[in-house]
């Protein structure tokens, strides 16, 4: 313990990095599966079919070509560029020999989580240079250690992976007084922000803020060459790679805006103050108040920090589509702003320094708190029952299809094929609402590979070729009236196993049963 103390006083910044990454590499051996459904579907799935020779979201205009050869193909509305890392990833991976999807997103997670130590570490670095070390040893310790962090850290999602890109085009424009060719610095600053655009679209916005602040202290020069920069990075990126697979320059940029402007409301809407209370929920209250509202202070003296931050909150404010993962993105710097503008507010209030009793007590329950979940949320491993599903079937060779029966729910829950090492066709049976003769004999088109019907009399029409062979029905609500559906089409039908969510998803379900943790009884059919 001495020997702790003497280092964390004598060498802070690298004992951080060395908690930061230790956690970070618990989290990439145990927190298997994915967070969300964009982080997995939207990257692995869609660049692993590539490799496959396949188009599992049908984003070329070649896949859509074959399915609607007689509809003119259009973008759907996504950056090709972190896609296309993990599909340039995965070739490399197989070409030296690697075609485990387990071991694929072992070293995924394991090279996202040595990405994300850049957040710590420059976060550190713009923290003791705007304020002390002191403050910099708080936002360091509490990025390398809050209990989300480890677990975000390892997984795919885009509002956290495009964290690095802004730091470090922040710290550099902080950093520029100390260099020699002001106006470069400007100009690289643009170009590293306009790379975490083509990782996160939405991104703009901060970028855009940091324009503004150069503008409000009358940097001309300095916005002009950090706006060139930001844009050169953008055409390179965006612009070129679009050219070559739509034709047109920000095909998909566009397609972006036009999507999230006419489905605003149509994924989630919530009260304009959520994000208020996520930003400060998250944190854990009472410090996550505290730094909130440090945060705040500093929109004046520290406006580099503030505006780009505020502008982003500002928009996903006002925005009717509202998901607490959007918000993830300006957290480092709620974290970097708020513990600047609170320790200057706690130095000069009466209150805070005749109470200092009562300042520890709060940072003690913070950390008690943070330290008890810390530990089961790094080594969870999130969607388990459907990747284990994916997994178990994978030891099956050429199978024909699955049907996913989850007749409790008027929607089924879509499962990850990059573990089952197979592309192949998955047909939904939700419940069926306002059925009626025809609507039994139709099915929908979901994705390339996933379909919906509302009845296995509908897959009679298949050939033997083509039948399922697996019957996968989520949840054990009316499972045996449920199983004796699916035995009048498919009279051979037998118990497989039983596969079982984790425990984090267990609690997530029972704490809130819109996460669709459910349990997954596979069933043969022997057709």
């Amino acid at each position: 313990m001495i020997y702790i103390k003497k280092y964390w006083k004598e060498q802070p910044f690298i004992f951080i990095i060395l908690i930061a990454l230790v956690l970070r590499l618990v989290a990439v051996v145990f927190a298997q599966g994915y967070g969300m459904h964009d982080d997995h579907f939207l990257v692995i799935e869609a660049s692993q079919s590539w490799v496959d020779g396949t188009d599992y979201n049908n984003w070329l205009p070649s896949s859509q070509r074959i399915i609607n050869p007689d509809v003119e193909p259009t973008p759907e509305g996504h950056s090709f560029f972190y896609v296309g890392l993990h599909f340039l990833l995965f070739k490399f991976l197989e070409a030296i020999g690697i075609f485990s999807p387990i071991v694929k997103m072992y070293i995924v997670r394991l090279l996202h989580a040595l990405f994300s130590l850049l957040i710590i570490i420059y976060s550190y670095k713009i923290t003791e240079k705007l304020s002390n070390q002191k403050t910099a040893k708080q936002v360091g310790l509490l990025l390398a250690v809050l209990w989300f962090m480890p677990f975000l850290s390892v997984h795919n999602l885009v509002g956290v992976v495009c964290i690095p890109f802004l730091l470090i085009g922040t710290w550099i424009i902080v950093n520029s007084d100390t260099k020699k060719n002001v106006l470069l610095q400007y100009f690289i600053a643009g170009l590293v922000m306009g790379i975490g655009f083509s990782v996160r679209f939405q991104t703009s916005l901060f970028i855009g803020g940091v324009g503004l602040v150069l503008l409000f202290q009358k940097k001309w020069k300095e916005a002009i060459i950090f706006g060139i920069g930001s844009i050169l990075s953008i055409i390179v990126i965006q612009g070129i790679v679009d050219y070559v697979i739509w034709g047109r320059p920000f095909a998909e940029l566009t397609e972006y805006i036009k999507y999230n402007i006419a489905h605003k409301t149509d994924y989630g809407t919530n009260r304009w103050y959520m994000y208020f209370l996520v930003i400060m929920g998250i944190i854990i209250p009472p410090i996550g108040v505290f730094l909130f509202f440090g945060w705040f202070r500093t929109w004046k003296k520290y406006t580099i920090l503030f505006l780009p931050s505020f502008i982003f909150f500002s928009f996903h404010t006002l925005f009717p589509n509202k998901q607490e993962r959007f918000i993830l993105t300006i957290i480092p710097f709620v974290i970097i702003a708020g513990f600047i503008g609170w320790n200057e507010f706690v130095d000069k209030s009466k209150f805070w320094n005749h109470n200092k009793k009562i300042l520890k007590a709060c940072f003690v329950f913070f950390w008690t708190v943070n330290f008890l979940v810390l530990p089961f949320v790094t080594t969870a491993y999130s969607k388990r029952s459907r990747v284990e599903s994916m997994i178990y079937l994978s030891k099956y060779k050429n199978i024909n299809s699955l049907i996913c029966e989850d007749t409790n729910r008027s929607g089924v829950t879509m499962l990850p094929m990059f573990y089952l090492g197979q592309w192949i066709h998955v047909y939904n049976i939700p419940k069926c609402e306002n059925c009626d003769s025809l609507k039994l004999q139709s099915m929908n088109t979901v994705s390339r590979y996933v379909h919906e019907i509302y009845s296995p009399k509908y897959l009679s029409r298949l050939d033997k070729d083509n039948q399922p062979n697996f019957v996968l029905f989520f949840d054990d609500k009316n499972l045996e009236k449920r199983v004796e559906n699916i035995k009048k089409y498919y009279p051979n039908l037998s118990f497989e196993t039983i596969i079982q969510p984790g425990f984090v998803d267990r609690v997530m379900r029972k704490l809130n049963p819109s996460n669709v943790n459910q349990i997954i009884y596979i069933y043969k059919t022997n057709s």
